[in-house]
């Protein structure tokens, strides 16, 4: 009974924004008809990221006797389907953007592609992935740079190979924001800080190194603290949402994951 609740209330967000994007403009019109519409495949897609469904089979397994196709019809369609949902995405930022809090949070976080034992015979995402270093130690994959506002609401996000450097991302994640942002020592830089301050409209407070010798005031304590607004979303996209995986077989796969768990979680 739950499953089907959640389902359903999945499926109407969903519809809601096929009508508002047309998205009905992709649906095929000649020849043999689609074995899954859209609306519905956009919704299995993010019922399985919300469900904790560790893969796609599962996934079809429960929808089974309801789904006129095959499962390798199903997985082709929730790929391909992960277009789409990027424009669902860029809504939902939008959105989120004009109702944004004005103090803003920016951060990385890890996303492995294999397990460390694996890296030196993992394929699929070896054009894109690189080893990284995160304060759990080394990995192999990728990392999620995001940008969120006090309330939690995501505003923009970009994935970069787990060797890219936090600063390198930072203009372009925060390029059309306003506001007071907060980030970690990650990145400390002036010349950064100077690049991104525009006078009465944003500035950028970074947490000093432990082995700096730099004085902060009461608010910048305060600013700081407010942080594990960002790390709650990273939790749950991994814990809740099924952001990090080893189970695709394609690039394709491994990205429609990704932008799968963060539009789920975005519609939450």
């Amino acid at each position: 009974m739950k499953t089907i609740q959640v389902y359903q209330e999945l499926k109407q967000k969903v519809s809601f924004f096929y009508q508002k994007l047309k998205l009905f403009k992709y649906e095929k019109i000649k020849g043999r008809k689609l074995a899954i519409s859209i609306v519905d495949t956009i919704t299995l897609a993010l019922y399985r990221q919300a469900s904790s469904r560790a893969t796609k089979k599962s996934l079809w397994n429960d929808f089974r006797k309801t789904l006129k196709c095959s499962y390798k019809t199903l997985v082709v369609n929730i790929n391909k389907c992960s277009i789409l949902c990027l424009q669902i995405l860029k809504c939902i930022f939008l959105s989120n953007r004009q109702n944004s809090h004005i103090i803003k949070h920016t951060d990385s976080t890890d996303i492995p592609v294999c397990l460390n034992k694996n890296a030196k015979y993992h394929k699929t995402m070896k054009i894109v992935s690189s080893w990284g270093h995160s304060g759990k130690g080394l990995f192999y994959g990728l990392k999620l740079h995001l940008t969120s506002d006090l309330k939690r609401r995501i505003l923009s996000i970009s994935f970069a190979s787990g060797n890219v450097g936090d600063r390198s991302q930072f203009l372009k994640l925060n390029k059309d924001l306003e506001g007071i942002f907060i980030a970690d020592a990650g990145y400390v830089s002036e010349d950064l800080e100077k690049e991104f301050y525009i006078e009465h409209k944003r500035i950028l407070f970074t947490k000093p190194r432990k082995n700096m010798k730099k004085v902060i005031t009461f608010f910048q304590k305060k600013l700081y603290d407010t942080r594990m607004t960002i790390e709650l979303n990273f939790r749950n996209l991994k814990m809740l949402y099924n952001l990090v995986s080893s189970f695709p077989r394609t690039i394709n796969g491994y990205l429609a994951n990704y932008i799968h768990s963060i539009v789920a979680y975005a519609l939450r």
